[in-house]
């Protein structure tokens, strides 16, 4: 069996913090969310390879990562994309990848910037026990967040209704960026789907479409489920991870300051005089008389006698009052 690490995604929402990292190397407590992913991939036996789909943009990043991490079974698959308007869509860039990489067996295709509570390997038991299409799904608890996503309608854990951002969702169980297709999808299906014309761009197209033919299961699952597409879903994934602690790194320097819930403070940054609640401090960034709640603050950043919320202060910015 293949797995497929979606990373190509150039994550406008979260400039500046993003603009020069992948979203995906963004930390989420000790470790990154595509760190999550590769440690159980790496787990499973029945994996034996994966591959990392990502534009030519931030290629050399993650050729740099992999190289640098112990896990032997990732390897980079770099579309012919430097910028969002490029983009190919999820399910065209997949489809070439399997072309271009030689995909032909049961493969497992997840968003590398998702942070998912399951066992993927749970999930992939589910998938061998169906022997057909299969999806993650996650009751999001909100008919407004539904609109965003593909919905599901289940019979048992048989997908019999799939629509995709739906005006006027009927209920709040979504598709999330977690999915296993046969061999003979894999082979074929994506070809059959594009070669008639269909939407190239969103995975739920594409499961909509399958549904209709070869039938589709959806592995329920509850817990977390964040989409580290936002500063407040990412933030939301910190606090999650952090549940209500902070996490200050032992070379960070943090002094006559008030910390409230899920704090990150990394290595080499210097809190003084300040009072910092669900905020993310990266390295060598240097706050003194600050008061910062809901913020990224960028590594190599000053700030001095700065009161803010919500903010997100990119590399090297210096501002003082």
């Amino acid at each position: 069996m293949k797995a497929v690490v979606l990373a190509g995604g150039y994550a406008t929402r979260l400039w500046p913090i993003t603009k020069n990292r992948p979203k995906m190397f963004l930390p989420v407590g000790d470790s990154t969310v595509i760190d999550r992913i590769f440690a159980e991939i790496e787990a499973d036996e029945r994996i034996d390879e994966v591959f990392v789909s990502t534009n030519e943009r931030f290629a050399d990043a993650f050729r740099e990562h992999i190289r640098e991490s112990d896990y032997e079974k990732p390897t980079l698959s770099v579309e012919d994309t430097s910028a969002e308007d490029e983009k190919f869509g999820v399910v065209g860039a997949l489809a070439q990848l399997f072309e271009r990489e030689g995909v032909t067996d049961d493969t497992l295709v997840i968003a590398g910037d998702n942070l998912i509570s399951f066992d993927i390997s749970e999930f992939v038991d589910f998938f061998e026990a169906k022997e057909t299409p299969t999806i993650a799904a996650y009751d999001v608890g909100s008919y407004e967040r539904a609109k965003s996503y593909g919905l599901v309608e289940l019979d048992g854990d048989e997908v019999i209704n799939f629509q995709e951002k739906p005006e006027n969702p009927k209920s709040t169980l979504v598709s999330i960026a977690c999915y296993a297709f046969p061999e003979d999808v894999v082979t074929s299906g994506f070809d059959e789907y594009l070669g008639s014309g269909e939407n190239p761009d969103e995975p739920g197209w594409f499961v909509e479409w399958l549904q209709s033919r070869t039938g589709v299961h959806a592995y329920t699952f509850e817990g977390a489920w964040f989409d580290i597409g936002t500063p407040e879903s990412y933030l939301d994934a910190v606090a999650w991870q952090l549940d209500g602690e902070n996490l200050v790194h032992e070379d960070a320097t943090v002094e006559n300051t008030t910390l409230g819930e899920d704090v990150h403070v990394m290595a080499g940054a210097e809190v003084v005089d300040s009072n910092l609640d669900r905020a993310v401090v990266f390295p060598d960034a240097t706050l003194h008389e600050c008061d910062v709640r809901n913020s990224i603050i960028d590594e190599d950043t000053h700030l001095e006698d700065i009161d803010f919320s919500g903010a997100l202060v990119g590399a090297h910015t210096r501002i003082t009052n």
